[in-house]
This record gives structure tokens, sequence and C-alpha cells, in this order.
């Protein structure tokens, strides 16, 4: 067991190699109701709040058995997806009606956002807490209270650079 869950951390680690630490980066992002604004932008409309990121694509069925948990999540928490190479804004409107899936999603049709942010993968999730630092960031399937305690554990305890400076 314990073997087994090394390996799966460690995979995990690899998987989000690339993924930024620290402040968390901005970028122009379209909507899929085809609005446009910035993550930073998004992330000002909740102040005070840890935020999730939560990467996916249309045609990632393991985005889709998740789907429920973000569903969840997303009642409580703020919640952004970004669609990574699923389409243009309509057709990524078209899936989150169909599939039932209410939070808000950002338009990857290249996956350069995902690149920007080193999401090789789907699902990622990543916690940006209150004060914009990258504080968690993991790749595969990830169970509703993971999420919840990731955004718990953001919002709950500082992160070391605030003590820092």
């Amino acid at each position: 067991m314990l073997l087994a869950l090394l390996v799966v951390a460690g995979v995990d680690a690899w998987r989000t190699r690339d993924l930024p630490s620290g402040p968390a980066p901005d970028a122009a992002i379209t909507l899929a109701d085809g609005s446009t604004t910035t993550l930073a932008a998004w992330r000002a409309q909740h102040p005070g709040r840890a935020v999730a990121l939560h990467f996916w694509a249309e045609w990632c069925p393991v985005c889709k058995i998740e789907e429920p948990s973000v569903a969840r999540l997303s009642e409580d928490w703020p919640v952004l997806g970004i669609a990574m190479q699923s389409g243009n804004p309509a057709r990524v409107a078209q899936v989150q009606r169909q599939r039932a899936m209410p939070w808000p999603t950002a338009v990857d049709p290249q996956a350069e956002l995902s690149r920007a942010w080193g999401v090789r993968v789907v699902p990622a999730l990543v916690v940006v807490d209150a004060q914009g630092q990258v504080r968690f960031a993991t790749t595969g399937y990830t169970p509703g209270w993971g999420m919840r305690w990731r955004l718990w554990w953001a919002q709950a305890v500082p992160s070391l650079r605030t003590w820092v400076g």
C-alpha cells in the first residue's frame, strides 16, 4: 500500500513539475459565454477567497467522471474551468449545458493558456489563495474531498510567503 502511494505521489509530482509556484500568472481569457476578462480580474471578483482553476477537456473521460465533484465544489467555492482543446466558445458552452457544468469556463482551444500554466494533462486542479499565490496543483482524478481540503487549507492557513514577507 505504501509503495502504491509513493508511486502515485511520484507520478503526480512529475506531471505537475512545470506548474507555476508563487504568484499566479495572469492572462487574458475568453469565457464560454463569449465575454473576455483576465484571470486576475476573475480572481478579484472573489476577494478574500481561495479559488480553484479546473483544467478539463471535452474529450477527457476522467474529466467527465470528475465533473459531479467539481459541480458540487462550485456551489461553495469559486471555480473557473479552463477547457483545453475543446473547441470554440459556442462548443464549450454547449458541452457545459449538456453536462450540467455550472461553473464559468475559459476557452483554451489551442491549449495556449494551459501550456502557459504548465498543464500538460487533464484534469488538473490549481488552487490559488486569496493573496494570489499558487498553493496546490494536482493532475488526474481528484476526489471532491481532496479538492475541498486543498481550498480550505489555502483559505485557512497563510502561505509561508505571507509569514516570511
